[in-house]
């Protein structure tokens, strides 16, 4: 049951945040935009660091001096899984015309849930890869430390539901089509989450690099989506007070609980 919770409190954050569509009635502005994004984007590199990476490095204590080749290898091997979805599967970022991927005739509405379901895939990857340390006994990750990274997560995925559907509804679309597809851009994250849990409980000794590979996803969607977009416009500086929140919200949550 505690797995269960574990690997559906990120989507719950991104559901409730979704629901923001139906309450509020003007778009979000740049400046809370901004923020809300620099906040995302400070969580994900205090998760990646925390919750992922330094783990990852602990269960290889047994190489010794070469405890950093899982780590490296699962880091690189993230940034190119990202890389090859980012160059094949067609979206398009909030602060741009210019669709990426591959082409497609999709509606521009469509192809701007697709950007935020690509980022939500390493987030749900990192939940699920902690949470099968637990079932396989490791050591190096315990209950809290997974929950706040769950916990973590569901806190900046919240204001990106709202972020994704509040768009939506700007295009023209009806606030329950908005609302639909920005949770459905979050169920993406349960979904990566088990199905890197059943690959790690069949292959116990990928874990470091797994849990490196979800960090490497990570920091990928952070330097191509999120810090750019918390940078545009004349707020940058708002989109770096919300990256400095985000991190050190996260950093305390996993050291606190860990």
């Amino acid at each position: 049951m505690n797995i269960f919770i574990g690997i559906m409190i990120p989507f719950i954050g991104t559901l409730l945040g979704a629901f923001m569509v139906l309450f509020l009635k003007n778009n979000i502005s740049k400046k809370k935009e901004n923020l809300l994004l620099g906040f995302a984007a400070g969580v994900m590199i205090a998760a990646s660091i925390w919750s992922l990476i330094i783990p990852a490095l602990n269960m290889s204590n047994a190489l010794g001096k070469m405890s950093w080749i899982p780590a490296s290898i699962g880091f690189m091997l993230g940034i190119f899984f990202l890389l090859l979805l980012d160059t094949f599967i067609p979206h398009l970022h909030l602060e741009s015309n210019e669709p990426e991927g591959i082409n497609a005739k999709l509606k521009k509405t469509t192809m701007l849930a697709l950007a935020v379901t690509l980022h939500n895939i390493p987030e749900g990857m990192a939940v699920g890869v902690v949470f099968a340390s637990l079932i396989s006994g490791g050591e190096s990750i315990s209950i809290l430390s997974a929950f706040a990274l769950a916990i973590g997560i569901a806190i900046q995925n919240f204001p990106e539901g709202a972020i994704i559907s509040m768009p939506l509804k700007a295009e023209g679309m009806s606030k329950s089509k908005a609302l639909i597809l920005g949770i459905l851009s979050g169920i993406v994250e349960p979904i990566a989450a088990i199905f890197t849990i059943l690959l790690t409980s069949v292959v116990v000794p990928l874990l470091p690099y797994l849990l490196s590979f979800a960090a490497g996803a990570m920091i990928y969607v952070v330097i191509e989506e999120l810090l750019p977009e918390s940078q545009s416009g004349k707020h940058s500086n708002i989109g770096t007070i919300g990256f400095s929140f985000g991190f050190v919200l996260m950093m305390i949550l996993d050291v606190a609980l860990g």
